[in-house]
C-alpha cells in the first residue's frame, strides 16, 4: 500500500483511541465534582456527601469497566467474524451518541446506565485500529504503528485534564467527547479492510470463536499472560490517581488534592512520554519481553516512592505521580505483543478483548480495596499497598510465561 494511505490509517487509528482515552479517564476527572452536583441535594452533612462521592463513584468506575469487559468480547468477535472495519465505524458510533447523552444525567442510576453503554462503545476502538495496524504495516515496523497510536491516543486523556480545569463543567466535557467521535466518524470513510482478513475470508476456518482461547493449554497460558502483565497499570490509574485525594488525606498530606483532575492529566503525560520511549525501546532491543520488564521494574519502583514520599508536598506528589505515569507507559508495547500472539482467525478477537479484560480487572482491584478498607485490620494505604503487592507478584509471573513476538510472522491462522 502507498504510504499516504498508511499514514491515514496510523492517524485515524491513533485518532480514535485518542477519543477512547478521552472519555476513559473523563469521568476519573470529574468524579469528585459532577457527584456533588447529582448527590448535593440528596446529602446535605458534608462528611455523608464525601463518602457517598467516594462510594458511588467506585460503582459507577466500575459500571464502565464492565462495559468495556463485554465490549470487548462483542467487539473482538465481530471484529474477526465481520472485519476490522465493522467495529471501527459500529464502536465510536456508539460511544458518541452515549457521550452526548452522559452530558444530560439527572441522577446516578442514568449516570451508571450511560457509563456502561459508553463503555461498552469505546471497548472496540483500539484493539481494532491495533489489529489494523498490524495486519498493514511491515514486520519491522508495527511496532512503530503502534506507538504512534498509543501515544497519540494517551494524550487525550491530556486534553480531558486540560479542557475540564479550563472550562470547569463536567457536562460541556462529556459534549466535547461526543462531538470528537462524530467527527471522527466521517475522518474513517476511504480507510481499507486488511488483506490478511480480506484472504481468511476465503479460507474455511473458524473466525472469532471466543471459546477457542480456553480449548488449547498454550493459547489459554498466553491470554492470561498479557492480561496480567498490564494490570499494574490499572492499578495504578484505578487505586492511587483516582482515589489520590482520599489516599493523600489519610497520610496527612498538608495539601492534598481536592479532586483527582490535575493528577490524572500529569499522570497521563507522563504515560505519553513512557508509551513512546518503551515502544522506540522495543524495537532498539529487538525484543517486547524487554522493555515490558524494564517498564514493570520503573513501576514498583514508583508505587513504592508514592507510599514512602509522595504525602509530604504538592510538588513531591505530582512529581511522583508524573514519573509512576512514564512507568506504566508500556501500552503500546502490551498492545502490539497482544496482535501478535495469536492468528489472523483470533487476533481481533484478542487484541480488542486484552485491553478491556484488563481494564476490566479495575473491578476485582477496586472491591478487594473496599472490602479490606472496611475491615478493622487495615486502613485505605494499608489496602492499597497489600492490593498492589498481589497485583504485581501475578504481573512478574506473566511476564516470566510471555513468549517473545517481535521477529513473529503475523499472516497464520490458529
Amino acid at each position: 500500500m502507498k504510504s499516504p494511505y498508511l499514514s491515514k490509517l496510523v492517524l485515524v487509528a491513533a485518532l480514535g483511541y485518542f477519543v477512547d482515552i478521552y472519555d476513559l479517564v473523563l469521568f476519573g476527572m470529574e468524579r469528585v465534582s459532577s457527584l456533588n452536583e447529582l448527590l448535593s441535594q440528596q446529602y446535605q452533612d458534608p462528611m455523608v456527601l464525601k463518602a457517598q462521592v467516594q462510594k458511588i463513584g467506585i460503582s459507577l468506575l466500575n459500571w464502565q469497566m464492565f462495559g468495556m469487559l463485554l465490549g470487548g468480547i462483542f467487539w473482538g468477535i465481530l471484529g474477526d467474524k465481520k472485519g476490522r472495519l465493522s467495529v471501527l465505524f459500529g464502536s465510536i458510533l456508539l460511544y458518541s451518541l452515549a457521550n452526548l447523552a452522559n452530558a444530560m444525567v439527572q441522577n446516578t442510576s442514568q449516570y451508571a446506565l450511560l457509563r456502561f453503554i459508553s463503555g461498552f462503545g469505546l471497548a472496540g476502538e483500539l484493539g481494532a485500529g491495533i489489529t489494523l495496524v498490524s495486519e498493514t504495516l511491515q514486520s519491522n515496523k508495527r511496532g512503530y504503528g503502534a506507538t504512534l497510536v498509543a501515544s497519540v491516543g494517551l494524550f487525550g486523556a491530556v486534553i480531558a485534564g486540560t479542557v475540564g480545569i479550563a472550562i470547569g463543567n463536567w457536562r460541556i466535557s462529556y459534549l466535547i467527547g461526543g462531538i470528537m467521535g462524530l467527527l471522527l466518524l466521517i475522518m474513517r470513510i476511504g480507510v481499507l479492510e486488511s488483506n490478511m482478513f480480506t484472504t481468511m475470508k476465503m479460507a474455511d476456518v473458524s473466525r472469532g470463536n471466543f471459546f477457542l482461547l480456553f480449548t488449547s493449554r498454550k493459547r489459554f497460558i498466553k491470554l492470561i499472560s498479557i492480561i496480567l502483565i498490564a494490570l499494574p497499570v490499572w492499578y495504578v490509574m484505578g487505586i492511587l490517581i483516582t482515589l489520590c485525594p482520599e489516599l493523600m488525606k489519610e497520610q496527612g498530606m498538608p495539601d492534598a488534592p481536592q479532586n483527582a483532575r490535575l493528577a490524572m492529566t500529569i499522570a497521563y503525560v507522563g504515560i505519553t512520554l513512557g508509551d513512546v520511549v518503551s515502544g522506540l525501546l522495543s524495537q532498539k532491543l529487538k525484543s517486547r519481553k524487554l522493555s515490558l520488564l524494564l517498564f514493570l521494574f520503573l513501576t514498583l519502583l514508583g508505587c513504592i516512592l508514592y507510599f514512602t514520599f509522595a504525602h509530604h508536598s504538592g510538588f513531591v506528589f505530582y512529581s511522583i505521580v508524573f514519573s509512576i505515569g512514564f512507568a506504566t507507559g508500556y501500552w503500546a508495547v502490551f498492545i502490539s505483543t497482544a496482535a501478535e500472539l495469536f492468528g489472523t482467525n483470533l487476533r481481533s478477537t484478542v487484541t480488542t478483548c486484552v485491553p478491556n479484560f484488563v481494564r476490566g480487572g479495575t473491578i476485582p482491584i477496586t472491591i478487594l480495596f473496599q472490602y479490606l478498607s472496611s475491615t478493622l485490620y487495615f486502613n485505605k494505604i494499608e489496602s492499597a499497598i497489600t492490593v498492589g503487592i498481589l497485583v504485581f507478584a501475578l504481573s512478574f509471573w506473566a511476564w516470566y510465561k510471555l513468549e517473545e513476538t517481535f521477529h513473529k510472522n503475523l499472516d497464520y491462522l490458529e
